[in-house]
């Protein structure tokens, strides 16, 4: 049976929102920056909220309570054939916290870190925040496609980075590392007796035909030095309840994860984890139609930009929402968002925040409708080379 994509919101229904996404500008302007969906709540989600909202169920979180954690353990073990143990995972507010706590114990002051720009910005500030230094291993950019840099990645360690914060499905560019890179990128790490700490929030929204490999799936070594941060905030809209996992494949990694305080726990939402059980368990038919939604607009984008501005290129993602626009060729210098926003009174994400290696890119939201995205281009191309709107 064919896929029906998940439609949009109508724009008088997200107008009225208040999250950062439709909070921040003015009405004039088109949110396509900060990550969050336009399309409605998945069903199963909002009736659980609805009666927890009844019940008056808005306590503290039960750190007992397995729903989210095994949901989200039968759900990897459908879509990717990995079966990670509950009982090996922690719960706590959001991907960057498991982040963060998790540096803390893996690495002491003034440890390296490696990243691997273009990359999420926030990992800038995160490693820092655990006490811990950045190193950057740029992808390799051959013009056409990206790819982890592992020499870039050995060199870094054999100088004394400590181990590797992974992004995987890589923001923003939705690079989904194949197998064999990650095979490499373990042993690699185990050779300098170091870690992975990988970020894997975007993962559930993978393209159809287009294979994920969980990071602590791909041997040994990355079992025994690595702990993944999975959400379903991303995959479900959900940033706002604040819930993820830490999820670990050993001992000395769930050791980690059990010496957390506790409060790193209890920091997480009770609607959070209702909503992260439901969206696992029983809104996966809603999320292969909501990435049908984005694969479509995949396509529409680049529709528009072929027809009416062809000086910006799509750099096609395999998996997330974020698309990554080379927006060089416009002149609008290192940071287009700026003149796309105070031009075009389109809102998108600052390439250079991604990096030096995001220097005249631009960050696009495609969770919306194609209408949204037929409007956003036009706009963009109504504005001319020096930035002054066209009359």
């Amino acid at each position: 049976m064919p896929i029906i994509p998940t439609p949009a919101d109508a724009m008088t229904t997200l107008r009225r929102r208040t999250s950062e996404k439709w909070g921040t500008h003015s009405d004039d302007v088109l949110p396509m920056f900060v990550a969050e969906m336009d399309f409605p709540l998945a069903p199963a989600i909002k009736k659980a909220l609805h009666e927890a909202i009844d019940l008056g169920d808005t306590g503290y979180v039960n750190p007992s309570d397995p729903g989210a954690r095994t949901a989200f353990r039968d759900y990897a073990a459908a879509a990717w054939g990995w079966e990670p143990d509950p009982e090996r995972m922690g719960i706590t507010t959001d991907v960057s916290v498991v982040i963060v706590e998790s540096l803390r114990r893996l690495i002491e002051p003034g440890d390296g870190v490696v990243i691997t720009p273009p990359v999420y910005p926030p990992f800038y500030d995160l490693i820092p925040e655990a006490g811990g230094a950045v190193v950057e291993a740029p992808l390799r950019d051959d013009g056409s496609s990206y790819a982890l840099d592992l020499d870039g990645v050995d060199r870094a360690l054999a100088a004394g980075a400590k181990g590797v914060l992974l992004c995987s499905p890589h923001n923003p560019v939705g690079l989904v590392h194949d197998r064999a890179t990650l095979e490499q990128l373990s042993r690699i790490v185990a050779r300098h007796d170091g870690f992975v700490v990988a970020d894997e929030i975007h993962a559930p929204l993978t393209y159809q035909g287009v294979e994920f490999t969980p990071y602590l799936a791909v041997s040994d070594e990355a079992r025994a030095h690595g702990i993944a941060a999975e959400s379903g905030s991303k995959a479900f809209n959900l940033a706002g309840l604040k819930t993820a996992l830490f999820v670990s494949e050993s001992d000395r990694m769930t050791d980690l994860i059990r010496s957390l305080p506790e409060e790193v726990t209890f920091r997480a939402g009770q609607f959070g984890l209702i909503a992260t059980r439901e969206g696992f368990a029983r809104s996966r038919d809603w999320l292969d139609a909501t990435v049908a939604s984005v694969q479509n607009n995949v396509d529409h984008l680049q529709a528009e930009l072929a027809a009416h501005l062809p000086a910006v290129r799509l750099r096609r993602p395999s998996a997330s929402y974020l698309a990554w626009l080379d927006m060089s060729a416009l002149g609008w210098g290192d940071d287009p968002a700026v003149i796309a926003e105070q031009q075009a009174r389109v809102a998108l994400s600052s390439g250079p925040a991604f990096g030096r290696q995001g220097a005249g890119y631009a960050r696009m939201n495609l969770a919306c409708s194609p209408d949204t995205i037929t409007e956003a281009v036009r706009r963009l191309a109504a504005v001319d080379p020096s930035g002054a709107p066209q009359r």
